[in-house]
């Protein structure tokens, strides 16, 4: 849900960020801005720990209805959107799962890239090398869900621009989080994660022409989206 009071501007591009609505656990509400021309999200302290189960598809929605879109690089030098001060680059481990963002030093929240927010959140993952294995012996290209620079999946393991890995959508994460989901929520997310990612590394159903590089998160989440009856 859109949020029609005043948002800040992106630390990335300076342009007004759009204020959605999402589900707080364990009830109530957050305020979240978001930057599509950067493919963004602005985290006040701790809002990122506090959505709900249901708020992760309201995200996926949100960050597949952006596929087509080049995200813009973000400059040198980021800025709070409260107190202006120089945000510091960071990088973290959940689990075994590296991710990187930029933080406030006073403690005002964060600024992070779509991609890095499903790092974050476990939803992406870096592939095994028995799935670089499969993967390289059907599909010649992948595209970089960080940059959207091709990879040569037979030769690089990450992105030979931005360095990033090569990622994809990891389905026990996603059936976990459909099974975090309250009843109502349930019964209009009756898929199978686990076939939606066969069937991308398959190259069955994907949308781009067999000569296009594949981009491993975005297209396994348009997938896994077009088999949702509906949404929370």
């Amino acid at each position: 849900m859109v949020n029609a009071a005043a948002s800040r501007n992106c630390p990335g591009c300076s342009s007004a960020m759009r204020r959605e609505t999402f589900g707080r656990r364990p009830a109530g509400t957050l305020d979240i801005d978001l930057c599509f021309d950067c493919q963004a999200i602005w985290f006040d302290s701790f809002e990122s720990s506090q959505l709900a189960p249901g708020s992760v598809l309201q995200l996926f929605r949100e960050i597949e209805s952006q596929e087509q879109r080049a995200a813009k690089p973000l400059p040198a030098v980021l800025r709070c959107v409260t107190c202006r001060e120089r945000l510091a680059f960071t990088h973290d481990l959940e689990r075994t799962n590296p991710f990187v963002y930029y933080r406030c030093p006073e403690g005002h929240g964060r600024f992070t890239t779509f991609l890095q927010f499903l790092r974050e959140k476990e939803f992406v993952r870096s592939l095994t090398p028995l799935e670089v294995q499969k993967l390289a012996a059907t599909v010649a290209q992948v595209r970089c869900s960080s940059c959207g620079a091709p990879v040569d999946i037979a030769r690089d393991a990450q992105c030979p621009y931005c360095h990033a890995p090569i990622s994809i959508l990891d389905a026990d994460a996603v059936k976990h989080a459909v099974e975090s989901l309250g009843e109502q929520e349930k019964r209009a997310a009756q898929v199978n994660p686990s076939a939606v990612l066969d069937a991308l590394i398959a190259g069955k159903g994907a949308s781009a022409a067999p000569a296009e590089p594949v981009d491993l998160v975005r297209g396994a989440i348009s997938m896994l989206l077009g088999t949702l009856q509906g949404g929370p």
